[in-house]
Formats: structure tokens, sequence, C-alpha cells
């Protein structure tokens, strides 16, 4: 895939430009439907699939408390790829681009740069200064100025809308079986391991690889998840504990990681980790023997929940297989 991060780097327009728009917060599997969408319509017509974001998320810079982002721009890049498209241009965003019209941003950035010919985008898109360029809109422009225009329906998956807003409401509410159901893959969180207070191996027991959350971040329900770690594009299982820690009275908001069957340094080294089900939320102990205790409780049960999840895989790897 080809990636864009200045407009000004497209020398010339792209031959057979079929391209899909938005934020795309999530690449969940409403975005997927778009991204398929633009795939075929490329490939059908021998041309090339472009998809086109902005960065920083447009709310960041103009209302930054009323949204938390479900993807980092690397996941997004990430997931883009994978889902096939050709060429990902990220537009800078900024309140410069935020005032430009709809029609001006058509005409001189989705014509004249990108060379448009086909568009694909979401039932509820809308683009340029207010909001005014709706579907409505990029309809009437690709009739008076010759290119298609698919706009695709909501999206359900087992009775439930897939929007980023609805995935942010159950990441925040810690439903990370239904958060999957919409994303198609599980609610991940990433970054690199820092040093703690060193009191999971040596007061406890169990030690742990700890990341640090943002307050401004989008925030699971605080509480023991169980959890798949992917480390050095291994994979392994563990219970994170993302919170303050009460018990020993803790302000600074972390996401704490034992992982099973784990022994090397990883301070420093980037994690991937993967929210797969909420136990139970944040726990005040008498001392560090009954929350030891608790510990091995959780433990013992996500290795059960890690077990099934194996077991559902292997299923569906020889469906796959047979069909």
């Amino acid at each position: 895939m080809e990636l864009y991060t200045d407009l000004k780097d497209i020398r010339s327009p792209f031959p057979q430009a079929h391209v899909t728009i938005g934020n795309f917060d999530g690449v969940h599997l409403g975005h997927q439907k778009l991204f398929d969408q633009v795939v075929a319509r490329a490939r059908q017509d021998r041309g090339i699939s472009i998809a086109i974001t902005f960065d920083p998320h447009p709310l960041k810079v103009l209302n930054p408390q009323s949204i938390r982002l479900i993807s980092t721009t690397p996941q997004k890049i990430e997931l883009i790829e994978r889902a096939g498209i050709d060429v990902l241009v990220i537009i800078p965003f900024n309140r410069e681009v935020a005032v430009t019209t709809a029609e001006d941003f058509v005409d001189e950035v989705l014509l004249a740069r990108i060379g448009m010919r086909d568009l694909v985008v979401g039932y509820d898109y809308a683009m340029g200064k207010g909001r005014q360029g709706d579907t409505a809109f990029l309809q009437r422009q690709g009739a008076e100025k010759g290119f298609s225009v698919m706009v695709m329906p909501a999206y359900f998956e087992q009775g439930l809308l897939v929007s980023s807003t609805r995935i942010r409401e159950l990441v925040a509410a810690g439903k990370m079986r239904d958060v999957k159901r919409l994303l198609g893959r599980f609610y991940q969180i990433r970054g690199d391991v820092q040093w703690g207070r060193q009191r999971g191996g040596k007061l406890l027991g169990f030690p742990t690889a700890n990341l640090c959350i943002s307050e401004e971040d989008l925030c699971p329900k605080r509480g023991v998840y169980v959890t798949q770690v992917i480390y050095d594009g291994k994979q392994y299982g563990g219970v994170s504990n993302i919170g303050y820690n009460p018990t020993f009275g803790d302000t600074a908001l972390v996401a704490e990681t034992h992982i099973f069957d784990f022994n090397a340094d990883i301070y420093g080294k980037p994690l991937k980790i993967n929210l797969l089900r909420h136990l139970r939320g944040e726990i005040t102990f008498s001392g560090p023997e009954e929350l030891s205790q608790q510990i091995r409780k959780d433990i013992e049960v996500a290795q059960k929940v890690l077990a099934q999840e194996r077991q559902r895989k292997l299923i569906a790897y020889h469906l796959d297989s047979s069909a």
C-alpha cells in the first residue's frame, strides 16, 4: 500500500481512482464493508483503490473534549492496508482545512489532486465546512462533474448498529465481546513497557508489564481483563488490571499485565494487548496476601477463557479449510 501524508506529495492524479473517505476510527466492520466495495469496484475497472482520512481526527481539533479515539494512527494504517487498499492518503487536519467548503474539497482535492472517478461513502458521511457536503450533495456533485457515487447503508452485526460511537460506549462499559462483534477483532491497547514499583513479582509473586494509559485516550472500564499479549510476533495469555491499584493507593492510570509462561526483560519494549473479557472491577484488598489470592483466582478463570478462545479458532480454521 502506498501512503501519502501530504497532498503535495501526489504529483499527478491517479488513473481510474476509486475513492472512499472518512475518519475510519477503529476500522470497524462497517468501514471494512466500504473498503471491500472500493477494492472490488477498482479491480473491476482495472483502477486504483484509494482511502482518504485525516490526522488528527477533526473533532480533536474542533472539540477536543468530545471524543476518545478507538485506534491510533499507526493502528489505522495497519488495518486499512490489511483491507487491501492500494493507496492511503492521510490529510493533516487543522483549522484551515476545517473551513474548506465541501465543493472546494471536491474540486481541489478529490478531482484535481486525486483524480477521483468513483466515490463510495457511508450513509451518514458529510464533509466540508459545517458538514454541508452530505451524501445528497455528493450525488448532485457527481451528476454535475462526472463521477459516480455509491452510498453504503448502515451495517448491523447481530442486531447491533456498527458505529464508532457505539464501540466507544461498549469499550467504556467493558463489554469486550460486543466490541469484538462490531470491530471484527479484539479491542487492543498498545504501548512501551514502563518501569513500575516492582511490587508484582517481589511482593505478590506475579510480575507485571506496565503500560501507562493517558486520561485523554479512550479508557476501557477499570478492572481485571483476560488478555492476549503480543510481543515480538508471538502471542501469550495474560491477565491485565486497568486502573489505579487502590490496594496500594496509586494515582497513575496503568495497565498492569501478568503474562503467562513468559520470562524476558521487556522494559522499554512495545507490547500489544488484546482485551478479551472483563472479569471484575477494581477492588481494595486488605493487603498483599489477599490480593495474591484473588490474582490466582483471576488467572484460573482467564486460562479457561483463553482455552475456549483457542478452541473456537481451531473450529473456525477447520470449517474454513473444509469449505
